[in-house]
């Protein structure tokens, strides 16, 4: 670690359960976010600022202007453009000293599969249940731990799934059926802070993973009322009879 990463990190390096070497984990650290809407923007902003050394943003979708409510990576004058490429030129600006990489085209599933293999922590950040089981597979099958998120109105979800953790669950075990009736958020709403708080929330998890800080929340499910203002944390088990991650 250089000079100028010792001062921009230093409240990083302060703290007594993160130190030097958590920081420097981050620093030699690879990440990928998938999506990068109303989670993936605030994820993927603090993880940039908190020095994870090389981040992937895939999202092959286009910015339009009812997304900017929300989805606070991207700027007005990048109406039009493509999200994963939006997000790259914020977060340079951001943090020039990492590197940001922008995949703006959908990825079959075995160079998604082969880019997954890369990284030390991938974030789901997208808004459908195909999409997050189909990361989860991967995932689980990489070994890769997984930071999964989902918010509408005013309530998010958050889970963490790490296979290299003996007997802990995956997105499968919790929700082993498709939910037909889904709801998005262009058609139920959601209120901006609330896709916000849990998309730093994601962020503050694949921290503490990567850098091996803190209470893992693996085996749990973390439940956000933003009515109420209350968090509500469930023990998840593993499904023995999973297809995912138990066979």
């Amino acid at each position: 670690m250089n000079d100028e990463q010792l001062d921009r990190y230093s409240r990083h390096i302060l703290l007594p359960q993160f130190d030097y070497e958590g920081q420097s984990s981050l620093l030699e650290s690879k990440v990928l976010v998938l999506g990068v809407g109303g989670l993936g923007s605030s994820a993927a902003m603090y993880l940039a600022s908190s020095g994870i050394g090389e981040l992937h943003l895939l999202d092959p979708d286009t910015l339009e202007s009812s997304n900017l409510q929300r989805q606070i990576l991207h700027r007005e004058n990048h109406i039009g453009m493509n999200k994963a490429l939006s997000g790259q030129k914020s977060l340079q600006d951001l943090n020039s000293s990492i590197e940001v990489h922008a995949h703006s085209e959908y990825l079959s599933e075995d160079a998604l599969s082969a880019l997954i293999a890369q990284m030390d922590a991938v974030l789901d950040c997208t808004d459908n249940s195909h999409s997050r089981r189909l990361h989860n597979r991967l995932c689980v099958a990489a070994k890769v731990p997984l930071v999964s998120a989902a918010a509408i109105r005013f309530e998010g979800q958050l889970m963490v799934i790490n296979s290299q953790i003996e007997n802990s669950p995956c997105y499968e075990c919790v929700y082993p059926e498709s939910n037909n009736q889904e709801m998005s958020c262009s058609e139920s709403g959601i209120m901006a802070p609330v896709v916000g708080m849990m998309g730093v929330f994601q962020a503050l998890e694949t921290i503490k993973v990567i850098s091996h800080t803190g209470q893992s929340l693996v085996g749990t499910l973390s439940s956000f009322d933003g009515l109420s203002g209350q968090w509500r944390r469930f023990n998840v088990a593993k499904n023995p009879q999973c297809p995912i991650c138990s066979h």
